[in-house]
């Protein structure tokens, strides 16, 4: 399902939908502590609003991701559907497991 011209979706929760992070709350906290940009800016609070084009960059501990959002997904689903919402930038081997592994420490 496409997003209607002009939708958009809290950072956070796209982070979550796309297994970029275990719950929520983690994704809110990585967006805060600065270690996610938007289009090469970093913010400072979850709840900026991200569409579809947008690029992010997420510099983590052991890896550093550069995605674009391909879509904004209804839901938290599987791992192959959450890799539909997003397309690797840098070609780089890093996956949601391994963010989620960056996050606990």
């Amino acid at each position: 399902m496409k997003p209607a011209s002009g939708e958009r979706i809290r950072i956070d929760k796209w982070l979550w939908h796309a297994r970029m992070a275990k719950s929520r709350t983690l994704a809110g906290k990585l967006v805060e502590s600065g270690h996610v940009r938007l289009n090469g800016r970093r913010l400072d609070g979850a709840d900026r609003l991200i569409k579809p084009g947008d690029i992010l960059t997420l510099a983590l501990a052991h890896a550093t991701l550069v995605v674009e959002v391909l879509a904004l997904g209804q839901r938290r689903g599987p791992a192959s559907e959450a890799r539909t919402l997003y397309r690797d930038q840098v070609g780089g081997t890093a996956k949601a497991a391994d963010l989620d592994a960056d996050m606990d420490d």
